[in-house]
């Protein structure tokens, strides 16, 4: 299939040492993908993977897809972080919405229909943020102190970046085309902070956001380090701000054609 012709769709997944979970999630992507009247694109962006996580996808390519599948699996590589992964989907990304999607599909991969026409009309908004805080979200077996500290790092964001939104750190988010193709170029943060960033980024030049409440199912192999990666974060939030007074995101992009 040749997804540059009329791709409604890209779905871009970071993948990092995603060898075990990833072929399962790619069994559900595709089937969900296969019930759908809209041609699209699966792009998954590995990023200095120690494990076969490459491999996983070249297999998967090579068995699992059939002739007439309305959508592609395109497998990509970045630096390392997930930041610089989410970027290469993102500016690589043919579809006109660009959906952003953790590898362990923590959020049912059904619940794309959401973000999209006709639950959103279109032109109806620049980002879609899943919220697991919004009224509807609900929340599967998550531990009480990782709920609480995503509360706290939220407080944060939305006192030292992005106003207004209760769950920026959840990693489904959907975003119109001409959205990412004026926000990632800009994008300077590698790691967990980039989620902020790219909103930060949205809010700044007069987007507009909006959270869409989702099933949420904590998942025990995390690749979040409570400790290390809140304190890393908490960093990345101040360098966001800086940038911003620096005037670093203000640059205007010429988008792609």
């Amino acid at each position: 299939m040749d997804s540059s012709k009329n791709c409604f769709l890209s779905i871009i997944i970071p993948a990092y040492n995603e060898e075990r979970r990833l072929p399962p999630s790619l069994d559900k992507i595709a089937k969900f993908l296969r019930q759908q009247s809209y041609r699209s694109e699966v792009l998954i962006v590995e990023n200095g993977s120690r494990d076969n996580t490459s491999g996983a996808v070249e297999k998967f390519i090579a068995t699992q897809l059939l002739a007439d599948d309305p959508f592609e699996v395109r497998l990509m590589h970045s630096a390392k972080g997930k930041g610089c992964a989410v970027k290469a989907g993102m500016l690589a990304g043919r579809g006109d919405y660009l959906f952003m999607c953790d590898a362990d599909l923590a959020m049912p991969i059904e619940e794309i229909a959401k973000f999209l026409p006709p639950a959103f009309a279109e032109n109806g908004y620049d980002i879609a943020i899943a919220s697991r805080e919004k009224t509807g979200a609900v929340r599967y077996n998550e531990p009480a102190y990782r709920h609480l500290m995503g509360r706290v790092f939220n407080f944060l964001v939305r006192l030292l970046a992005v106003s207004g939104i209760q769950d920026t750190q959840c990693g489904f988010k959907c975003f119109t085309r001409a959205a990412a193709q004026e926000i990632f170029p800009l994008q300077q943060i590698d790691g967990w902070g980039f989620d902020v960033e790219s909103l930060f980024i949205g809010q700044r030049k007069g987007m507009r956001l909006v959270e869409v409440p989702i099933r949420w199912y904590y998942q025990d192999d995390s690749r979040i380090r409570p400790g290390a990666d809140t304190v890393n974060m908490v960093r990345e939030l101040l360098k966001i701000r800086r940038n911003g007074r620096a005037g670093l995101y203000q640059l205007q992009v010429k988008p792609a054609r």
